[in-house]
């Protein structure tokens, strides 16, 4: 043993210098007794209510203490950005905003506190693959992505649906798994819009469009529903043929592409060359019309002038017929090339005859 026998003293003492266990109750230097300990916490209790626990009054109060803690077990606070739905016996009765707030304790009262605030997301057509709630890499659904487009063809699309709680008893009570609703509702109003739209659209010219209709389309099926929910956005994040087609589709793309070149190159030459033959043509026009007017002045003038000179003659026609047979022999001799020298009075006879043209022609072609 690890204490030594001490003699004279009627038996061995303990580690702690008493008695050793199995004798009566405990020395003052002995180790406690649980069991005395127990009955003077007892006997202690009992000194606060009267008549001992087995009296009507000490069960009375036991049992207002009870119900007290339950009644108290009622208070219940809601935090900011949720809605307190109450409930009795699982029926709805109210709603309670932030705060600190009072019902019915379980199981006679429960109460849901749902978020309608947070704004929740649903992926459709692909699946995020990483650690600590970041994509790392996508995972392509194509049971949930390949749809039909409007003029028969198939198109990948993978979108992303948020949402908010709009009505929490709605929500909690209308439809029993939102998240699985939403989704299939999406879905379908996805596949509605685009079968109603070409492919070109869907890839770039009406995008936006498309996701507008979606929204308001899945909104509409929400409410037929009664589920509580408002849609915030649909937005679309991939838009592509299927991958099995789409070296193809991008040489059909690069063809239109080269096609609309050539187009609007076309629309370049044709706005530059039509003004010009406009112009032309306007110019040609203006030109004949200024030669008509002056053809037409023309005309009118000699008609006018003759008119005058047939009105002179008819009031004198010998004076008008020498007068005009004058100057028409002007105008013969003023082209003939031979000229006559009258000799005039007193002259000696005949002037020998002078090529004057000729002379004339010689100078000009000299002084040229």
């Amino acid at each position: 043993m690890p204490w030594k026998q001490q003699a004279g003293g009627g038996g061995g003492q303990g580690p702690w210098g008493g008695r050793p266990s199995g004798g009566g109750g405990g020395s003052a230097g002995g180790p406690p007794d649980i069991e005395d300990i127990f009955r003077k916490g007892q006997d202690r209790f009992k000194s606060f209510i009267p008549g001992g626990f087995g009296g009507s009054r000490g069960i009375l109060i036991i049992v207002l203490l009870i119900v007290f803690a339950w009644l108290l077990s009622g208070l219940y606070r809601v935090q900011p950005g949720e809605r307190g739905v109450e409930l009795l016996f699982g029926k709805f009765v109210n709603t309670t905003d932030a705060g600190l707030n009072y019902w019915a304790p379980w199981p006679v009262g429960t109460v849901q506190r749902p978020n309608v605030e947070k704004t929740n997301q649903i992926n459709i057509g692909f699946r995020g693959l990483g650690s600590a709630g970041r994509s790392d890499s996508v995972r392509d659904i194509p049971q949930e992505s390949l749809m039909l487009t409007g003029d028969q063809n198939i198109i990948d699309i993978d979108f992303v649906v948020q949402w908010r709680i709009k009505s929490a008893p709605n929500f909690l009570f209308n439809i029993r798994d939102p998240q699985t609703t939403i989704k299939l509702a999406a879905e379908s109003s996805i596949r509605e819009i685009v079968g109603q739209t070409p492919l070109e659209e869907v890839l770039a010219t009406k995008r936006t469009e498309v996701e507008a209709r979606t929204r308001d389309v899945l909104q509409r099926i929400m409410d037929d529903y009664k589920a509580g929910v408002f849609i915030a956005d649909v937005k679309m994040q991939q838009v592509d043929p299927p991958q099995k087609v789409i070296d193809a589709f991008n040489d059909v793309q690069r063809a239109r592409q080269d096609k609309e070149r050539q187009q609007n190159e076309a629309e370049a030459y044709r706005n530059d060359i039509v003004p010009k033959a406009k112009g032309e043509a306007s110019r040609q026009v203006e030109q004949a019309a200024a030669y008509r007017e002056r053809l037409i002045k023309e005309a009118d003038g000699e008609a006018k002038r003759f008119i005058s000179v047939f009105e002179a003659y008819k009031t004198g026609k010998d004076v008008t017929r020498q007068r005009l047979y004058l100057e028409r022999m002007q105008d013969v001799l003023s082209k003939s090339e031979k000229v006559i020298v009258d000799k005039g009075q007193g002259g000696s006879g005949v002037v020998p005859y002078l090529p004057l043209p000729e002379l004339r022609k010689r100078s000009g072609g000299a002084q040229q």
